[in-house]
């Protein structure tokens, strides 16, 4: 191989370390801005997962503002290093000629491009909040051994006339976009409506007015934050992201809300507003005794939306929550009880979905869009009253975790308030002995709606959750705060991968086919 051969292995070589450099920091600084400081586990959970159901405006924002000045900057920069420049260069008589000066020494330029790669991947790094996901994985925990209630090795009664349960999961919401008098953190209350279901029903927070829980590992993105509020522990362990929807088992060593219900004899139905197969959901819920399923393709199959609809992520809330009625009322015509659990969609980032019912009432789309979603929740509430069924119906409403809306968020809010997660639970046939001033967490909401639906729990306490109608400690507050549980929480763990994973025996399998999904939906 010769020496110009050599020069030009290098200098590829360079640029194809500059060109991962920079692409790491750009689309940094582009995830950060996009979904806000959410931990690195959610951003391996996004790296990992298929595109399958992912908005395509994201993918376009990541190519324009992530990947492009990735290009740029490295173009830019290996022309600098390694394109000589021409110079006028004067002469003694006077005169000027162009000549191209040496070129820089090649060690000088290797050290250069190592510098600045290794600058941008620890910037890239110290942004994904990297370094501290590193530490917990290289630290073995204890934490299940020592705080995990098992649901199977827990006496759990029900009431004798069962109470039905509605589940709603609201994407993104928290009580962020309050206006400070409420306890927000924007400059107007756009969820007037939830907020008014808080303050007169029950709501667990960690002020004295309305709130939830902090930013929780494991719970910072949809499927997370099902896990936990349904399992009491988070989506973590051994696994990494949407893997958890490539396995032939989702959590096979876990007993969760649904698995109870199952055992107690309730008809259960999952529904979403865009594709159930994202990220596992439907085997989650399928394999933890869900018998119904239903999302963008049944709602098209059954007329709700035309064959070919699909807006944004799948189809609009307002759809939803009439494919939601329709579902409800079939199963309310059971001998059995039922639990139905939603997801909505409009209000995911980037700024929501601005649909026919919105208004603007607000400078920003995002503001308009979630105080769309407050008032369609609320008038399906009052919905639900109006139904004969509603008297023995427990309805609980929470948001899936924070908004990861970054961008929204730094320009209308202060940067050192604590956003929360929503909840709120109607119809509660539980009273709380104390609702505010708690460290609440995600964990809790597994215990805490089975009371809600009158359940007795031995010892109120299930998974890494707590009864919040007790007065039982939640694990933050065992803990001494969000900080070090969260530490705790992403040590890892070899309980859970042993026994929630079963990793010993799961097999990748690869995300379930549309043909098979239609069929065991119609068979349900």
């Amino acid at each position: 191989m010769n020496t110009t051969t050599k020069e030009h292995i290098k200098r590829g070589f360079a640029a194809v370390l500059l060109l991962v450099a920079f692409a790491a920091f750009w689309g940094a600084k582009w995830y950060i801005r996009v979904y806000g400081r959410v931990g690195f586990d959610a951003i391996l959970f996004t790296m990992t997962g298929s595109l399958k159901g992912v908005e395509t405006d994201l993918i376009l924002g990541y190519l324009w503002k992530g990947l492009c000045p990735a290009l740029v900057s490295t173009v830019v920069v290996w022309c600098l290093l390694y394109l000589p420049r021409p110079m006028r260069v004067p002469w003694k008589n006077g005169t000027e000629q162009t000549v191209l000066p040496v070129p820089m020494a090649g060690w000088l330029r290797r050290t250069v491009a190592g510098v600045l790669c290794v600058l941008l991947l620890a910037a890239a790094a110290q942004m994904a909040e990297l370094p501290q996901w590193l530490w917990g994985k290289l630290q073995w925990g204890s934490l299940y051994e020592t705080d995990y209630q098992d649901p199977k090795e827990t006496e759990i009664r029900f009431p004798e006339q069962k109470r039905n349960l509605i589940y709603i999961f609201m994407e993104s919401m928290e009580t962020t976009f309050m206006a400070p008098e409420q306890g927000g953190g924007q400059p107007y209350n756009s969820i007037p409506e939830l907020y008014q279901l808080a303050e007169e029903n029950v709501n667990f927070s960690q002020t004295d007015g309305v709130g939830g829980w902090s930013r929780t590992t494991g719970a910072t993105w949809t499927v997370g934050g099902m896990v936990s509020q349904t399992a009491g522990i988070p989506l973590a362990g051994g696994m990494d992201g949407n893997a958890y929807g490539q396995l032939s088992e989702f959590l096979p060593g876990i007993t969760n809300l649904q698995d109870v219900l199952h055992a107690n004899g309730y008809e259960q139905a999952l529904m979403v507003g865009s594709d159930v197969n994202f990220a596992g959901r439907d085997k989650y819920f399928r394999q933890h005794g869900v018998e119904r399923i239903y999302d963008l393709y049944t709602a098209r199959a059954e007329g709700i939306v035309p064959p070919d609809y699909v807006v944004w992520w799948g189809m609009e809330d307002l759809h939803l929550y009439r494919y939601a009625k329709d579902k409800i009322l079939e199963m309310a015509q059971l001998e059995q009880p039922f639990a139905f659990t939603m997801l909505t969609v409009d209000t995911h980032h980037v700024d929501g979905y601005y649909c026919d019912l919105c208004r603007e009432e607000f400078p920003e789309q995002y503001s308009n869009v979630a105080h769309c979603a407050s008032r369609q929740v609320t008038e399906f509430l009052d919905w639900l009253k109006q139904q004969d069924f509603y008297d023995n119906t427990t309805v609980v409403i929470c948001g899936d975790h924070q908004s990861m809306d970054g961008d929204f968020f730094a320009r209308n809010m202060e940067p050192d308030y604590d956003r929360c997660v929503y909840n709120c639970i109607v119809n509660a046939d539980a009273t709380p002995i104390r609702s505010k001033g708690r460290l609440v967490t995600p964990f809790d909401m597994f215990p805490t709606t089975l009371a809600a639906m009158g359940c007795e729990i031995e010892g109120d306490r299930l998974g890494l959750g707590v009864n919040l109608f007790s007065i039982q400690p939640t694990l933050a507050e065992r803990l001494g705060g969000y900080k070090r549980m969260n530490e705790e929480l992403s040590k890892r763990s070899e309980y859970y991968d042993q026994v929630f994973l079963q990793s010993d025996r799961v097999e990748l399998v690869g995300e379930t086919q549309r043909p098979e999904f239609a069929e065991s939906s119609e068979e349900a």
